[in-house]
Parts: structure tokens; sequence; C-alpha cells
């Protein structure tokens, strides 16, 4: 049987200097603006898909139509 601990409280991890990251690591410019557009439009999605659901929840005291 396992026993269920509680999760500890996540932790934001901190950026490293680029001189402290080996250089096989590195990201150019172009690589970091991909990634962080990448990130972007994810995170337009999710946004999009939770107004989504929000508007096919129905809300409390509002009539359903028939």
């Amino acid at each position: 049987m396992t026993s269920h601990e509680p999760h500890p409280t996540p932790e934001q991890l901190p950026l490293l200097a680029a001189e402290a990251t080996a250089v096989q690591f590195r990201l150019d410019q172009r690589t970091r603006q991909r990634g962080l557009a990448h990130v972007a439009a994810i995170k337009a999605l999710l946004a999009a898909k939770a107004a989504e659901r929000e508007e096919l929840q129905p809300q409390p005291g509002r009539r359903q139509a028939a």
C-alpha cells in the first residue's frame, strides 16, 4: 500500500546566467524568440478553450433556452 504525502509547494526555477551554462545548452536569440512565440501560441489556445468551456457551462441564476 502506498501513502499519499502532500506535494511540497512548487518552486520557480531560476534562470542561469549564460556564463554558467555549458555552450552546448545555450540558445541563440532566434531559438529563444521561436520558443517564446510557441509558448504564447499555446497560452492563447488554452485561454480560448477555457473561454469555450466557460460558455458551455450553465451559469447559476441563468435560465437555459428551451
